[in-house]
């Protein structure tokens, strides 16, 4: 009797350690706030600056087809940066050869092209045995869906630093699914918060 008594206590005793033991396991994980990205014009662009706010991720180019895309990721920051959101543009000469320049011509494509005012991290490799620590996570979290196929895929992190989903270039920064995804990785837009104009 003894013997079973003790059995009985070990066992429920482990019932509940496991529950602690697995979120405390889960507290413990890297976060996108781990990572950090070489700033174009210099500096670093710490993801854990924006920590609280959901941040788009998304590998650029300057001679892509799909670099027109640089306009509507500004209307997309433009229209929820106040609600919180961040984008962060990551240069990469990865596909096609189509970022052969150095950080002026970038610039000159993303700022005085289209405009761009949100922050571009320094040209890097965001594919492959070298691809840059923050795309290395991604691909282990999300798996295949993280990991760019072109130019102008996107990563959208959530409040709490963790990967929500990620989409591939043909996906638009408007389109209404990922519009969707942001307004819910936002939240409920604030009273007070002026309401942006519908694009």
């Amino acid at each position: 009797m003894p013997t079973d008594r003790r059995r009985f206590l070990v066992a429920a005793g482990g019932a509940f350690l496991m529950p602690a033991v697995a979120q405390a396991q889960s507290m413990s994980r890297i976060t996108a706030y781990a990572f950090s990205f070489a700033a174009l014009e210099g500096g670093d662009i710490k993801l854990a600056d924006f920590a609280g706010k959901p941040i788009l991720v998304v590998n650029t180019a300057s001679l892509c087809g799909f670099t027109p895309q640089y306009a509507s990721l500004q209307q997309l920051w433009e229209r929820y940066r106040q609600r919180g959101l961040t984008i962060i543009g990551v240069p990469s000469n990865d596909f096609g050869g189509q970022e052969p320049g150095g950080a002026a011509d970038i610039t000159k494509t993303a700022q005085g092209e289209y405009g761009v005012g949100f922050p571009l991290a320094a040209k890097a490799q965001v594919k492959g045995a070298n691809s840059h620590p923050f795309y290395k996570w991604a691909h282990e979290e999300l798996g295949q869906s993280a990991v760019p196929a072109w130019n102008f895929h996107k990563i959208l992190v959530g409040r709490d630093g963790r990967l929500i989903a990620a989409w591939p270039s043909a996906v638009t920064p408007t389109s209404a699914e990922l519009r969707a995804a942001i307004e819910q990785a936002l939240g409920p837009a604030s009273s007070s918060a002026p309401s942006a104009p519908a694009q």
